[in-house]
């Protein structure tokens, strides 16, 4: 009898113990202890850690929390009082809660406002900051629908310095009113807003949305030739009908930057770089700083250098030790596609592979890209100069390539915040150290084939065709 007691005791004290583990545990995850993939991990060495997701997941009612998501008093704090403005939530005649857009809900009205925009081509600000000119920096910024990134990253391209000096083109594939309304209301540069025409909210029956009639993504090839559905005989490589709201992003980019170089009037003889931006990105302050560096170390140590890049995938940045620190290395396109920049010179090299881009069944523009990269004629891969001490982020914590959860934005951004101004020493080098790299297995890895989704004939007969059209004329119109 004893020896029960005893053995009943030590099972009460084991249970015990394991207990008071879990609950340490949890404390610890609750306090930021424990870090999962896609978190910030701010050290006290000022280092940031960030782990690339690539499984690419939409899940609307996510982005929609996340804009109900109020700026939080920590992350207002750390916002300088004159530019709360563009942080400002306006009231509107519906629930907090509720999802509705504001604006026009008609589709014939949007399709013709959004052509009246692109046909305008509006540079708001002009008479304040002047003309474009050939070497200014273009900024362009694809917006979908995820209003309060998109503020913050306002919020940090009105303190970057000489941010005056440039030109931020907001290319939308959702208008919204509440999103031009934002837009409009810049006042520290020069501002365009360009619209991709071919987007599901304004063919949301239709190709390039979802037809009715269109094979359902897992068919298997011989049920789809059955059902007689549209593009029956062209699945992906692995098998798969199309998903337009994959296909969007790798076709919005394209029009974007064929709509940059090649279609808008202000740009005709532009010879400066264009930087390409994300609604969930955020820059440092001296990101146009390190841009000139990068492009000044390029000329003088890497003609061969082609594309320039602002932020890096890398686990850990110590600005301490990488923050007038550079890298030549092979671009990759998931480690060196964020806050990347190249100007008309390797757009023209890109346009003479534009049937490679397009016909590659892969639903990235970026792995798109790199796989172009891969097979120029005569010409290594793209060569990328980059910043070992970023200066792009990305905050992201849901949407297009996300999972999380909790879609509290403010998390990431406060921690992002707090990064850059304990690095604010660090910043503004007078000069970098370059090294040169080969690049690791993944850099250099030959593409074999494409992630699909991009097997449908009508996507990339669309791709081509977004290359064919000319230079455009400025209509002067009226808005009511």
């Amino acid at each position: 009898m004893p020896r029960l007691k005893y053995a009943s005791v030590v099972r009460v004290l084991v249970i015990l113990g394991l207990f008071c583990l879990w609950v340490q545990i949890m404390l610890s995850a609750s306090n930021g202890g424990i870090y999962r993939d896609g978190d910030i991990n701010l050290e006290p060495e000022l280092a940031i850690s960030y782990t690339a997701n690539n499984e690419k997941n939409i899940n609307s009612n996510k982005e929609e929390l996340m804009n109900a998501n109020e700026t939080s008093e920590q992350v207002l704090a750390l916002v300088p009082p004159e530019l709360h403005k563009y942080l400002t939530v306006h009231p509107k005649n519906i629930s907090a809660n509720s999802t509705e857009k504001a604006g026009p809900k008609n589709v014939t009205e949007i399709r013709k406002l959004i052509e009246r925009y692109n046909d305008a081509q509006i540079i708001h600000n002009e008479d304040i900051f002047g003309p474009v000119q050939n070497d200014t920096i273009i900024i362009a910024v694809q917006v979908h629908t995820r209003l309060t990134y998109l503020r913050h990253l306002i919020v940090s391209l009105a303190q970057a310095r000489d941010i005056d000096r440039t030109l931020i083109i907001f290319s939308h594939d959702y208008y919204d009113e509440e999103i031009n309304n934002l837009v409009k209301s810049i006042d520290f540069t020069k501002v365009m807003q360009i619209f991709y025409p071919y987007s599901i909210q304004v063919h949301p029956h239709e190709f390039p949305g979802m037809d009715p009639n269109d094979c359902p993504r897992d068919a298997k090839f011989e049920q789809a030739i059955k059902l007689k559905c549209n593009n029956a005989l062209h699945p992906d490589l692995h098998g798969h009908y199309r998903e337009a709201k994959y296909t969007q992003t790798k076709h919005h980019w394209w029009w974007k930057a064929n709509r940059i170089f090649n279609q808008l009037q202000c740009t005709a003889g532009h010879t400066g770089m264009v930087v390409f931006l994300e609604e969930d990105h955020y820059v440092a302050e001296d990101f146009i700083h390190m841009l000139h560096l990068l492009r000044a170390t390029a000329d003088k140590s890497c003609p061969q250098c082609e594309i320039l890049s602002l932020g890096t995938y890398l686990k850990t940045y110590q600005y301490h030790v990488n923050g007038d620190k550079v890298e030549i290395t092979p671009w990759h396109s998931s480690m060196h596609n964020m806050g990347f920049a190249f100007n008309r010179t390797v757009w023209n090299y890109i346009m003479e592979l534009q049937d490679q881009f397009c016909a590659y069944d892969d639903y990235n523009w970026d792995y798109s890209l790199l796989h172009l990269s891969q097979n120029r004629p005569g010409r290594e891969k793209f060569k990328v100069i980059l910043c070992k001490g970023p200066r792009v982020f990305h905050i992201g914590e849901c949407g297009f390539h996300h999972k999380k959860s909790n879609c509290n934005a403010s998390t990431v951004i406060s921690k992002v915040q707090k990064l850059l101004q304990n690095a604010k020493s660090y910043m503004y080098p007078s000069r970098v150290t370059a090294t040169i790299t080969a690049g690791g297995t993944k850099h250099n890895k030959k593409l074999v084939k494409g992630n699909g989704g991009w097997g449908d004939i009508r996507d990339q007969e669309l791709c081509a065709n977004m290359t064919r059209i000319g230079r455009q004329n400025r209509k002067y119109v009226y808005f009511t």
